[in-house]
C-alpha cells in the first residue's frame, strides 16, 4: 500500500479527534474511486466495527461502504451483515450515518443491491416504534432513492413507494413521498 493512504488509515485509530477526522476525510476522498488496497484496511475496518468508540464505528461502516467498489473479491456479499448490525446501534448518529451510506453498497452488484433492499425494507417496518423511528424510516427511503437514482431498476421504485403507503400517519408519509415527488407525479400524468 502506498504510504500516504496507511498513514490516513493508521490516523483514523488515532485519539486525536481532529486528526481522526481529517484522515477520515481524505480516507473518503480516496475511495470515490477504486482503490488496489482495499483488502489492506478491510478486516481492520470490520474490526472497527465492534470498537467502543461510538467514531470508530461510524467511520469504519463509511469507509467500508466505500471500499464496496474496490470489493473484485465479493467479500461485501459475506460481511454486509455486520455493516448492518451498526445500522441499530445503541448510539442513534452512528447507526444514522453507518445507514446513510448503504447506497454506495447497493449499486456495486444486483446481489448488493437485493441485500440491501431487503435490508432496508425489514428495517422500514421493524423500525415504527422506535424512538427516533420516523427519521430512520426518511433516512431510508432516502437511501433506496439514492440507489434507485443509479440503478434505474423499476422494481426499486415500486418497493419505496410501497413503504411510503404503508405508513399509516399522513404527515409522515407525505414527508417520505417528497423525496420521490417527481417519480410520483409523472405517475399521475
Amino acid at each position: 500500500m502506498k504510504q500516504q493512504p496507511q498513514k490516513h488509515l493508521d490516523n483514523l485509530h488515532s485519539d486525536d479527534a481532529e486528526l481522526r477526522y481529517a484522515s477520515f476525510l481524505q480516507i473518503l476522498q480516496l475511495t470515490n474511486q477504486p482503490v488496489d488496497w482495499a483488502y489492506e484496511a478491510w478486516d481492520d475496518l470490520l474490526l472497527q466495527l465492534r470498537h467502543t468508540n461510538n467514531h470508530q464505528r461510524a467511520i469504519a461502516a463509511q469507509v467500508l461502504s466505500n471500499l464496496a467498489k474496490s470489493d473484485t473479491a465479493n467479500r461485501m456479499l459475506k460481511d454486509i451483515s455486520q455493516l448492518f448490525a451498526v445500522t441499530k446501534d445503541e448510539r442513534f448518529v452512528t447507526a444514522r450515518h453507518s445507514l446513510q451510506c448503504l447506497w454506495k453498497i447497493a449499486v456495486v452488484n444486483k446481489d448488493l443491491q437485493k441485500k440491501v433492499v431487503n435490508f432496508l425494507s425489514t428495517r422500514f417496518k421493524e423500525c415504527g416504534t422506535e424512538k427516533n423511528g420516523t427519521l430512520i424510516r426518511y433516512d431510508i427511503i432516502e437511501v433506496i432513492r439514492k440507489i434507485y437514482n443509479k440503478v434505474k431498476d423499476e422494481k426499486i421504485k415500486e418497493k419505496a413507494l410501497a413503504l411510503i403507503q404503508a405508513e399509516e400517519d399522513v404527515k409522515y408519509r407525505k414527508k417520505y413521498a417528497g423525496l420521490w415527488k417527481d417519480v410520483m407525479q409523472a405517475r399521475k400524468k
